[in-house]
């Protein structure tokens, strides 16, 4: 004897689609629509699709995931992950973000030169008030 099993055995199912119809999901759905009417239509799209929308959820993660592997790869923006198919362009596009790149770590450097030559700046005058303090506290002594 040959004993054969269907998709929805080795699911736990009789073959009925409707098992997502019991009665806290029915009451759930009519609740979802008494109180807020979108909450009652996504209560009523899970009974409906809800079984095709769990089986895809692993593949849709899977998917989420390798797209935002695209941009994840060290300080790599997302917009260099695409391809307009045209290689003159790509590559020129390539060069120019590589170009303004470098001018942004250039400012970025200047900017740091610049905070720490105000820094400076700051120390030196307070030091000067402080001395100047100082100097009026002994003469007052």
């Amino acid at each position: 004897m040959i004993h054969t099993t269907t998709a929805d055995q080795r699911n736990g199912s009789s073959g009925c689609r409707s098992r997502r119809w019991t009665p806290f999901n029915t009451i759930g759905m009519i609740l979802g629509f008494v109180l807020f009417w979108p909450v009652g239509l996504a209560m009523l799209a899970y009974i409906v699709w809800g079984d095709r929308m769990t089986g895809n959820l692993a593949n849709i993660r899977d998917r989420m995931d390798k797209f935002g592997d695209k941009f994840n790869r060290g300080r790599r923006p997302h917009y260099r992950a695409f391809s307009t198919g045209n290689v003159a362009f790509d590559e020129y596009r390539t060069a120019e973000l590589a170009r303004l790149e470098e001018e942004r770590r250039k400012i970025d450097e200047m900017r740091s030169e610049f905070d720490e030559f105000i820094h400076n700046l700051r120390r030196a005058k307070d030091q000067k008030e402080f001395d100047k303090f100082m100097s009026g506290r002994e003469a007052s002594e």
